[in-house]
């Protein structure tokens, strides 16, 4: 069926990404384009949800006057090192929107801003080698993470030494990561394997717990019942800007390339649509997959697929092993676009 269609398809996309389109990228992604923390809507049965938005202010303020650095004699400055704050909570409830926020807060100051993904700083680190970076991000008032990720404790050692030189020299770093669900009400157990695996760099992190079930899933029916192939590939036919690919091919496309050139690969696509979605048995592919969801779910890109229902691609194998946040965070974000091409037909 691949290629029967006049519907663009992303397996046929072999994008590129230069050094200067890294830095370009380091802004929230388009579905926080427009967040503050006026917007944020703290559940009143939250209260750590409203605390936490004072939290983020009081961050900003320390960022700014650390960015300022200390005036000594003569009119020299002297660096005061940045302050560091973690967001720790479960999905979906608004720790990216509040991490967004404070990109923007301090993006009204002299000095430069940054907010991009662990996977995204990790690739920076790569392209432009660890000193470079360093030199590349610390006249930054701020650095922003969303999804530190944990699992990788080679790159995770590596963005900890990054992170602890560009504190030194005077740049805040605010991040999230998730708390598995079932661990929530539990104690801090995010947080402190946070710490314990940035241990050079813990003690500057303040550190701020968010309650609250996910806002995705407040209104969301369950997964609804998957279209049959000819039906996907008749509503694609109808949406201009719209993908059409075969779940396989697709997974194959994307092993062709880094997962820093997704972004660039959904560039201008107004939906995505998929058949003979599956349940997938190797990491390596769902991991792929997991990342493309994350790029789809940043750009607000609703996705329409036929096969098997979307909350079941990842195995109770794989949900129960050490990706356990990802897949389910990607589950989440999966049925979440799926909704809204529900809602676009």
């Amino acid at each position: 069926m691949h290629g029967s269609s006049g519907v663009a398809h992303l397996a046929d996309r072999h994008p590129t990404v230069t050094p200067e389109r890294l830095v370009a990228q380091l802004i929230p992604p388009p579905t926080f384009a427009d967040v503050s923390y006026d917007s944020y809507r703290p559940d009143p049965a939250e209260p750590s949800q409203a605390a936490a938005v004072e939290s983020c202010r009081r961050f900003c303020e320390q960022a700014a006057i650390r960015r300022a650095g200390k005036k000594k004699l003569f009119g020299k400055r002297e660096v005061l090192p940045g302050v560091g704050l973690y967001l720790d909570g479960g999905f979906g409830v608004g720790k990216t929107h509040l991490l967004a926020s404070t990109y923007y807060t301090l993006s009204q100051g002299e000095a430069p801003t940054a907010f991009a993904t662990f996977g995204e700083l990790t690739q920076l680190a790569g392209v432009f080698g660890y000193n470079e970076c360093i030199d590349l991000l610390s006249e930054y008032s701020v650095v922003c993470i969303d999804e530190f990720e944990l699992d990788d404790p080679g790159n995770t050692t590596l963005i900890s030494r990054l992170l602890s030189a560009l504190v030194e020299r005077g740049v805040s770093i605010a991040a999230t990561s998730n708390t598995l669900p079932e661990q929530l009400g539990e104690g801090r157990f995010a947080a402190q394997d946070f710490l314990r695996e940035i241990n050079t760099l813990a003690q500057i992190f303040t550190t701020v717990r968010i309650e609250g079930p996910d806002y995705r899933h407040r209104d969301l029916p369950p997964a609804p019942e998957p279209l049959s192939d000819d039906e996907v590939a008749q509503r694609a036919e109808d949406v201009v800007g719209a993908t059409l690919d075969d779940f396989d091919v697709l997974c194959a496309h994307l092993a062709t390339m880094h997962p820093s050139r997704y972004h660039a690969l959904i560039e201008d696509v107004t939906e995505v649509f998929i058949t003979g979605v599956h349940p997938i048995e190797d990491q390596s592919v769902a991991l792929r997959l997991v990342a493309l969801t994350d790029r789809l779910y940043d750009a607000g890109i609703p996705v329409l697929a036929s096969g098997t229902k979307l909350d079941t691609i990842f195995s109770p194998e794989m949900v129960a092993g050490g990706f356990r946040k990802k897949y389910l965070r990607a589950t989440s974000r999966l049925l979440a676009l799926t909704a809204a091409a529900q809602r676009t037909p």
